[in-house]
């Protein structure tokens, strides 16, 4: 397993419109690359066709979801569309100690809450080309009516006002193209001094021994 050299994993939080395309991407990135896990998120919504409880989602009822919110049990968690959406602390910090690359598909609440709580997290935006692409995507799922489209849509607006706070945007047109330039981002995002603690600690002390003339 190709897992971070330095040790911890990168905390990658993955954000983007609705109908862009953002659970194909994740799927098409761990089936590529060994280094990614996808952290699975909990919620109240009901589970659509062919979604299963503890692959996709955690699925649970409100009553529920604010008692591990009371419990300090979630990393993170957010009200969108009349539901709620979280991620359990425990299997995030589970995985990054293990050195792998732990992605949270969440929405910019709980992205912008993530870089509070961990700095060093990853913060990507993922969009179609244009919003008339958007809007042709959410039609072509078929699986909501129009006046749900159209509040996603009109979400999906009020979204692009905090794209400024993510690290970079991925644009999903071509999705192996979109798939490579992610990995190519995080690559480089995993050498970046904030995430190399310990090979710089490293370093330093063994220069420390060159100064001394150990």
């Amino acid at each position: 397993m190709n897992t971070n050299e330095q040790g911890k994993g990168i905390l990658i939080v993955l954000s983007g419109f609705s109908g862009a395309g953002k659970g194909t991407l994740v799927r098409k990135l761990l089936d590529t690359y060994e280094e990614y896990t996808l952290s699975v998120s909990m919620t109240t919504r009901s589970p659509r066709e062919g979604e299963v409880g503890g692959v996709h989602y955690f699925f649970t009822d409100r009553a529920h979801f604010e008692e591990q919110i009371a419990g300090n049990g979630l990393v993170e968690y957010a009200e969108y569309c009349g539901n709620y959406y979280g991620t359990p602390r425990a299997y995030v910090e589970e995985q990054l100690a293990a050195g792998r690359h732990v992605i949270l598909e969440i929405e910019i609440q709980g992205a912008l809450q993530i870089k509070k709580l961990f700095p060093e997290s990853l913060l990507l935006f993922v969009t179609p080309p244009s919003a008339a692409e958007l809007a042709r995507r959410l039609k072509g799922r078929g699986t909501e009516t129009d006046e749900v489209i159209a509040k996603r849509l009109a979400r999906a607006g009020e979204e692009a006002e905090g794209i400024e706070a993510y690290d970079y945007i991925v644009i999903n047109d071509d999705l192996d193209v979109c798939v490579e330039e992610l990995h190519r981002i995080v690559q480089a995002a995993a050498a970046a001094p904030v995430r190399r603690e310990t090979f710089i600690n490293q370093i330093r002390e063994e220069l420390k021994g060159f100064a001394k003339g150990e």
